[in-house]
């Protein structure tokens, strides 16, 4: 796999950050029409919702969270994440924390990144209703550019009031989200474990 050239050092810093003391802006970023128009896609299968969790394999902390979305397209909204990938350069268009263009090999080299070099992390997937999956997509292309310590927030601010996610509430910590999410009804989850530092 050709190596990101960005990416786990910053929301790393930004997961443990205090909430509060987070006072790194987000990073502006723009596509251009015609280059999300060019690697807009809808993976197979039906609607849903997908939180990843990113953890150290040290401490088992989170440090970073990121939501999957299949509506009328399927994208990964990634709030200060960074993530760049050579292989996907052309293939991916980022808008302020959306990435455009997140089908199957996308979403393979993006989770296979998060587990290499002492992290691991878990997927947790939910088939919703199209409209839902498609309110959580609108949002998401609102919601950015998030600033560094926001990751879980931000996520929780996609699914508030959603039908069958009033239990998330608002939380700060991406391992007090994944907890909230397993017991939203329907969760399937998977652990995955990578290469250790």
């Amino acid at each position: 796999m050709s190596g990101p050239v960005v990416g786990r050092r910053a929301f790393v810093l930004g997961a443990l950050a205090l909430p509060l003391a987070a006072c790194a802006p987000g990073v502006a970023k723009w596509a251009s029409d015609a280059e999300v128009e060019r690697v807009r896609l809808r993976g197979p299968g039906p609607a849903f919702l997908g939180l990843v969790t990113v953890k150290t394999e040290e401490t088992g902390d989170g440090v970073h969270s990121a939501l999957m979305i299949q509506a009328s397209e399927t994208v990964l909204f990634d709030p200060f994440g960074g993530w760049v990938d050579r292989a996907t350069v052309g293939r991916v268009a980022e808008r302020n924390d959306v990435l455009h263009g997140f089908g199957p090999e996308a979403q393979a080299r993006y989770l296979a990144y998060q587990a290499e070099d002492g992290y691991f992390y878990t997927l947790q997937k939910v088939e919703v209703a199209d409209a839902l999956a498609e309110t959580v997509l609108q949002r998401a292309k609102v919601a950015g550019p998030v600033a560094q310590g926001r990751c879980a927030i931000s996520v929780c601010g996609l699914l508030e009031g959603q039908p069958g996610f009033e239990g998330i509430g608002r939380v700060w910590l991406p391992r007090s989200l994944e907890a909230r999410f397993g017991r939203v009804a329907g969760v399937v989850g998977t652990e995955v474990r990578g290469t250790p530092a």
